[in-house]
C-alpha cells in the first residue's frame, strides 16, 4: 500500500514487515550517489524535512568508494577519473549539507557522512565480506548485482557491446560496499531499526527481501521507495553518469501475509 505523506512524498514500503518497521520510525537512511540530478539541494531538502518529522535519527550517506575506478573503466583517463570523482563527491557533499542547512529541521538527529567513514566500523566490515562472499557463491545474488551493473552503466556502452569482465567487477566493488546498508544498518549504526529509502526500486530488493535464503536483510532492516508523488506520471531525471543508479523501475508494492509482528521480529 503506498502511504502518502504531508511533505509532497509517497513512500512504497516493500513488504509489509518493511511496512511496519517505517510505522516504528526509529531511523531512516537516504543513500546518496555522486553525479545523479535527482538529488539536487532541494531535493535533499525537501527529504530532510520530510524525514525527521517521521524518525528518531536520520542518516545522509553518500557514496565516495570507487568512483574514482568507475570513470577509468568507463573510458576516461586514470588522472581525469581521479579528478571527476573527487570533483563530484564535493559537490554532493555541498548538497547535502547545503540542503539539510536550508530544510530547517529541528525534529531529529540527521547525520552527513561518507561511505568510507563506515570501512573502520567492524560491523561494516563484516558485513561486506558476506556481500563479496554471496557474490562468489550465489547465483541469484550474483546475477541480480549484473542486473542493476547493467542498469547503472548501460547507456555508457557502445552499442552492440557487453560490459567487459574488468568493468562488472568495478560495478560489483562499488555495489558491495553500499549493500551492507541494505543489510543490516541497525547493527552498522546502533538503531533499534532502520528503513533504507531510495527513489525507485532496485533489483537488488527481490533478493534481500523476498527470498527466503542466501544473504537476506535483518528482521529489523527495512527498504522503502520514497518519491515525489508526481514521480509515477512524470520520468524520473537523467543521471548524469554511471555512478548514480538512476534508472527506470517498477515500484515496489508487495505487502504478502507475514503473521503477526511478534512472530515476523522472532524469525
Amino acid at each position: 500500500m503506498t502511504i502518502k505523506t504531508d511533505a509532497s512524498f509517497e513512500v512504497l514500503p516493500f513488504t509489509r514487515t518493511c511496512r511496519h518497521i517505517w510505522e516504528d520510525g526509529d531511523h531512516v537512511l537516504i543513500g546518496v550517489s555522486p553525479g545523479n540530478s535527482y538529488f539536487s539541494s532541494e531535493r535533499i531538502g525537501s527529504l530532510a524535512r520530510w524525514a525527521t518529522t517521521r524518525f528518531a535519527q536520520v542518516d545522509f550517506v553518500y557514496a565516495d568508494l570507487h568512483v574514482d575506478r568507475m570513470f577509468a573503466a568507463f573510458g576516461y583517463t586514470r588522472e581525469h577519473a581521479e579528478k571527476r570523482a573527487t570533483k563530484e563527491i564535493k559537490a554532493v557533499r555541498r548538497r547535502i549539507l547545503k540542503g539539510v542547512e536550508e530544510s530547517g529541521s529541528t525534529h531529529a538527529e540527521i547525520r552527513v557522512r561518507a561511505l568510507s567513514e563506515f570501512e573502520s566500523n567492524p560491523v561494516y566490515q563484516l558485513l561486506h565480506r558476506r556481500v563479496l562472499h554471496f557474490l562468489e557463491t550465489d547465483d541469484e545474488f550474483r546475477k541480480s548485482c549484473e542486473k542493476m551493473a547493467l542498469q547503472f552503466v548501460g547507456s555508457k556502452l557502445p552499442e552492440g557491446e557487453s560490459m567487459t569482465d574488468s568493468q562488472l567487477q568495478v560495478c560489483f566493488d562499488y555495489m558491495a560496499a553500499e549493500l551492507p546498508f541494505f543489510v543490516d544498518t541497525p547493527s552498522i549504526l546502533d538503531v533499534p531499526s532502520s528503513v533504507a529509502a531510495y527513489h525507485v526500486k532496485m533489483p537488488m530488493t527481490d533478493v534481500l527481501f523476498a527470498r527466503g535464503g542466501g544473504l537476506r536483510a535483518t528482521r529489523n532492516q527495512a527498504y522503502a521507495v520514497v518519491r515525489p508523488e508526481a514521480a509515477e506520471s512524470a520520468p524520473h531525471p537523467a543521471a548524469d553518469h554511471h555512478a548514480s543508479g538512476d534508472h527506470h523501475a517498477r515500484p515496489a508494492n508487495h505487502a504478502p501475509t507475514e503473521g503477526t509482528v511478534d512472530e515476523r521480529r522472532a524469525a
